[in-house]
């Protein structure tokens, strides 16, 4: 299986600034994996949009694949409480 290029909407820089340090070392090793295996056991797709979220912790990962063009772009990460 082919590796998937990862790349980040502009907001998503302004979300990690509100996210503790320990937290993001988390969630960039896990986002570093989805580019191995974006559908892998745990992510979820939302309905009525071609996005998934992934769960770790408090935080979500809501991100969109592309697998013509083998990308995934990530849409945003946040708190449970503020993500959707």
């Amino acid at each position: 299986m082919a590796e998937y290029k990862i790349f980040f909407k502009k907001s998503v820089w302004k979300d990690f600034k509100s996210i503790p340090d320990k937290d993001l070392t988390k969630i960039l090793s896990c986002i570093e994996m989805l580019g191995m295996n974006p559908r892998k056991p745990g992510a979820i797709k939302l309905s009525g949009k071609e996005r998934y979220r992934f769960r770790l912790g408090n935080y979500r990962i809501i991100y969109s694949i592309h697998d013509d063009e083998l990308t995934i772009w990530i849409i945003k990460i946040g708190h449970r409480k503020n993500v959707y």
